[in-house]
């Protein structure tokens, strides 16, 4: 094996395959590692020495190997195990060197950030297996390590559901373990301001406070909301920066500004005062961009940079539909004395002031890649998340960047098409895909590549009531994101990656985080439809798990697999009545995720829930929501599309089945559509509350195109007149429970057919969707 020696901290060049074992525990991928001679073995009690600089980094490490492996280590004046130790010749501020000999594990570094980088990556090296509470032996090695970006961030989103200040903790000590730096909280939205701003003190009185929104029946008596004082969020700033972590707050304007309105009616443009949203989506209230509005705006940041010392301010402007500002006679007056060509234009003109306000406090303006579109002014940064093209255009203008699309970096997407997903946009974005993302876009060449900062992933929480659904939703995935943002491009490697995330994601929920198994468990796939399985009374059965990672095993005998239970090797041919169950282990026998299972009964096979509904043509589950849109604890999740209330129970045996019963629930139908309003499928009801349609094939909608289709397939579509077997009136949602049964009998045709189940409720009623449907065999 060739290396090649260097000066200052990148002294050699080796891979971490001279160390596989520990390699394996490491994350994110360090520069190098040279493997030396002999070991050290660390134990509870063990010492720990500091210079004054890296104080804080020997607490935080106590904090996380005491958390995560149960030893519980000691500060000392005296002769430490470990040692953390001044090193001058640090060439990145974050950059650290560790060197594990016999005597001592010594972290060298020249600044507090490389100290907690050092840090962590001890932390690590102390906990490479499960087994907590016993002693750590070391290999000799030396670790030269520093990041390939400057930002390495997550975005936590407050402003939808309040996350309470501990859990923000929680989310920093996680991050700092894979060397994440950057927290963007986005603190004001439609449905809450989160930041307390003195001078205007019913920001928070109002607008942080909003009624959950009607599923019917009678109206929530209670206020959903919360905010942040400026001495709490003072001591998470403190909190953070022990961890090596920036908050970049984000307040978000000129749209998104319901509840600012709400607050101070004068802020905005037509004077009235709407309550603070509870819908999702994009409103249409925008804040005054008069002499009283900048002048707001400027009070704020003034208290905002009072709060949080870092050089970035995030002031939003997405999804800022100009409708109000079009209609109002001032602002029109104002596009025409200050010259400018449109509302674009405006909002790019007052982005500036903001940006030149914030330069003259030290600060550094950022904004969602929507702030290009009136053109970029030179003090402005884009953060891009539609797609990589506003990254693109503002890095070849001269502008810096942060890399945030939403494909695959929108962390708030389900993380795979398992039923134990929990709710989030319904859109697929893997481990795999996160960790296969390049922050630098091949439109950005060589010479602007030092424009971009970095890369972020977004976790939008308008359907993540929880904390444990944000840290769902985080958790693998944040060591993707840690990966490609601070490990060198050539070194990264899947296959590499995952048993490296497993440990990871072993720390963290020994931390007490809830972690995604999504890439790791278990799914079920009957070859063929679930008819010709229940014609043939056998049941085709293939298992498989995302990742590919581990050698999955399973039993049919109702216990739980082992990692000596059979090995799955090809597709299963199962008489119906068996209970697969099955999980995939590693190497070292520990199962990779929980257990799956999948029923083979006849009954089961005749059994649809939500998540095994598909969508009628060309109109996709793109959410997947909770019950309930504010609960404070799990609840179950309903893939639907917001546009069009249909679903299909695709291959239904109809030779096989004489009955069915759908069970259905009610939900919320609180969305902002903007101007996709016109998009809605109306169905035009013929009871009060509309009916559940059960039709052979589906009707078109009243108006927009026929499930997306063309004019030809509408046509056809209706030509070929669906065949209903069932029509059901919805009860009145005032009185009727959430979730109700109907049941109907089926026609007896060859083969299978696709149901299609479709509701026509006005839309001013609440939205519904199909919780199950199960079919009955026909009596022979």
């Amino acid at each position: 094996m060739r290396r090649r020696m260097k000066t200052g901290m990148a002294a050699f060049s080796l891979t971490c395959l001279a160390v596989p074992g520990f390699a394996q525990s490491l994350l994110p991928l360090p520069r190098s590692i040279v493997r030396g001679a002999g070991s050290i073995t660390v134990a509870d009690g063990a010492t720990i020495g500091a210079v004054p600089e890296a104080s804080g980094a020997a607490k935080v490490l106590i904090e996380h190997v005491k958390a995560t492996r149960g030893l519980s280590l000691a500060i000392t004046d005296g002769v430490a195990r470990i040692r953390f130790e001044r090193e001058n010749s640090s060439p990145g501020a974050e950059d650290y060197r560790i060197i594990v000999a016999r005597d001592a594990i010594r972290v060298r570094a020249g600044t507090p950030a490389g100290f907690l980088n050092g840090a962590m990556t001890v932390a690590q090296l102390l906990t490479p297996d499960a087994q907590v509470g016993r002693p750590v032996r070391v290999p000799a090695m030396t670790i030269d390590d520093g990041p390939r970006f400057g930002w390495r961030g997550l975005m936590i989103d407050p402003a939808r559901h309040v996350l309470p200040m501990a859990e923000l903790r929680r989310i920093v000590d996680q991050m700092a373990a894979v060397k994440l730096n950057t927290l963007h909280l986005h603190l004001t939205d439609d449905q809450g301001w989160r930041f307390e701003v003195k001078r205007y003190p019913k920001l928070t009185e109002v607008g942080a406070w909003r009624t959950p929104p009607s599923i019917g029946g009678p109206a929530p008596a209670t206020r959903v909301g919360g905010f942040y004082t400026q001495d709490a969020l003072r001591a998470l700033v403190a909190y953070a920066a022990e961890r090596n972590v920036t908050i970049v707050p984000e307040i978000d304007l000129p749209g998104h500004a319901t509840a600012l309105v709400s607050a101070y009616p004068e802020l905005g443009i037509l004077g009235d005062k709407p309550p603070v949203g509870n819908r999702w989506g994009i409103e249409p209230y925008l804040f005054n961009p008069g002499p009283e509005g900048i002048a707001f705006v400027k009070a704020v940041l003034d208290e905002l940079t009072d709060v949080f010392p870092g050089t970035y301010v995030h002031l939003g402007g997405d999804e800022a539909l100009k409708d109000q500002w079009q209609r109002s006679a001032a602002v029109q007056a104002q596009i025409k004395a200050l010259g400018l060509a449109n509302e674009e234009a405006l909002q790019s003109w007052m982005i500036d002031q903001f940006g030149a306000y914030l330069q003259t406090k030290g600060r550094r303006l950022i904004g969602w890649d929507e702030i290009l579109e009136g053109g970029l002014p030179a003090s402005a940064s884009i953060m891009s998340w539609r797609g990589e093209q506003g990254a693109i255009a503002a890095a070849n203008q001269g502008h810096d960047v942060v890399l945030s699309p939403g494909t695959p970096l929108y962390l708030d997407r389900v993380q795979s098409n398992l039923a134990s997903e929990v709710p989030g946009q319904n859109v697929v974005s893997s481990l795999a895909d996160v960790y296969g993302y390049e922050p630098i876009p091949a439109g950005i060449p060589a010479d602007r590549a030092h424009h971009v900062l970095g890369a972020q992933g977004n976790v939008w929480s308008e359907y993540l009531v929880t904390p444990a659904a944000v840290q769902f939703h985080i958790f693998p995935r944040a060591a993707a994101i840690a990966e490609i943002t601070w490990s060198a491009k050539d070194k990264r490697d899947l296959k590499g990656f995952l048993p490296r995330v497993r440990q990871q994601s072993a720390r963290w929920t020994g931390a007490g985080m809830d972690v995604a198994d999504s890439a790791f468990a278990v799914d079920f796939t009957i070859a063929g439809s679930r008819g010709d399985a229940l014609r043939a009374n056998r049941v085709p059965l293939t298992l498989a798990t995302q990742s590919g990672y581990g050698t999955i095993r399973y039993t049919t005998d109702g216990s739980a697999p082992t990692a000596r239970s059979r090995a799955y090797r090809a597709p299963l041919s199962l008489t119906p009545g068996t209970v697969v169950r099955a999980a995939a282990f590693d190497a070292a026998g520990v199962a990779t995720a929980a257990v799956r299972q999948f029923d083979t009964s006849r009954r089961a096979l005749l059994t649809r829930g939500n998540g095994a509904l598909v969508p009628c043509a060309g109109t996709p589950f793109g959410l997947r929501v909770p019950l309930t849109p504010d609960a404070p604890e799990r609840t179950p999740a309903f893939n639907l599309n917001l546009f069009n209330t249909c679903a299909v129970y695709p291959a239904a045996p109809l030779d096989v089945a004489g009955s069915y019963s759908v069970e259905v629930t009610r939900l919320a139908r609180n969305w902002a559509l903007g101007h996709d309003q016109a998009k809605l499928r109306d169905y035009y009801p013929v009871s009060p509350h509309g009916e559940l349609l059960v039709q052979i094939g589906c009707t078109a909608p009243v108006n927009g195109p026929f499930n997306g289709s063309t004019n030809g397939q509408q046509a056809a579509a209706r030509n070929a007149r669906p065949v209903p077997i069932g029509t059901f009136p919805l009860p009145d949602p005032a009185t009727a429970p959430q979730t109700f049964t109907f049941t109907g009998t089926l026609p007896k045709t060859t083969g299978d057919q696709d149901l299609c189940l479709q509701f026509t409720a006005p839309l001013g009623d609440p939205y519904y969707a199909v919780a199950s449907v199960q079919l009955t065999e026909r009596r022979r």
